[in-house]
């Protein structure tokens, strides 16, 4: 416990000593949820419509601009291969990597979520869900993305093979965590969806790691 606490603190860290790269991703939330009430319109009904899947679509892309750094500085400077020499497993490692990854990227796009989510006119409710589904699906996100960064790290273009190989394992959770939204809109009960979205998380959180860990593994030999 000790030795993956050490790691969300020094990851936590060096994120905050590049503030820079917290407010893209944040920025970029912003930029592509406020785009889409501009180009579709002001009718409000087709805004709540597209509400949930813009959203999400939007915080699944904006957590996907600091995956090719979640391991690639550490790879640079030798610090991944110390890790892995450690008398702890490496899966520890990537697991601290990846609660903090999602404590600099997720949490932040839950916290602004609902204030986009009043360009879409959601209701109280809705806005409530959208920020809870997001809260609970990101993680996923992030340790479906060591994956993929385990996978790409060191490769020349990896930023672009990581996307192809993300992609697709991200789209049950953009499934479950916009159709959350899409029931309270509908006046249905999202517990089913908000359920499977924990279900994901916590499958993310458990087992990724230790996979990303083995392709960590094979990119230092």
């Amino acid at each position: 416990m000790r030795a993956l606490l050490h790691v969300i603190v020094r990851d936590l860290r060096l994120a905050l000593r590049r503030p820079a790269d917290i407010v893209s991703t944040l920025f970029f939330f912003v930029i592509v949820a406020s785009l889409f009430p501009l180009g579709v319109g002001p009718d409000p009904a087709l805004l709540r419509q597209l509400a949930p899947g813009v959203l999400w679509v939007g915080a699944l892309l904006a957590t996907m601009l600091s995956l090719p750094r979640l391991f690639a500085d550490d790879f640079r400077d030798g610090t991944l291969e110390q890790m892995a020499l450690s008398p702890n497993p490496l899966g520890l490692a990537v697991l601290g990597k990846v609660v903090a990854h999602w404590l600099y990227s997720g949490l932040p796009l839950a916290v602004l979520a609902p204030v986009l989510g009043l360009q879409f006119d959601l209701s109280t409710g809705a806005l409530g869900v959208l920020t809870f589904s997001i809260l609970l699906g990101t993680p996923a996100l992030s340790g479906i993305g060591a994956i993929g960064a385990g996978l790409t790290l060191g490769l020349r273009g990896g930023g672009v093979l990581l996307s192809l190989l993300v992609l697709p394992l991200y789209i049950p959770v953009l499934i479950f965590g916009a159709g959350a939204v899409d029931a309270v809109a509908g006046g249905l009960e999202p517990q089913t969806h908000l359920a499977l979205l924990t279900a994901l998380s916590v499958g993310g959180v458990a087992f990724a790691p230790w996979i990303a860990a083995l392709a960590l593994k094979l990119a230092l030999e």
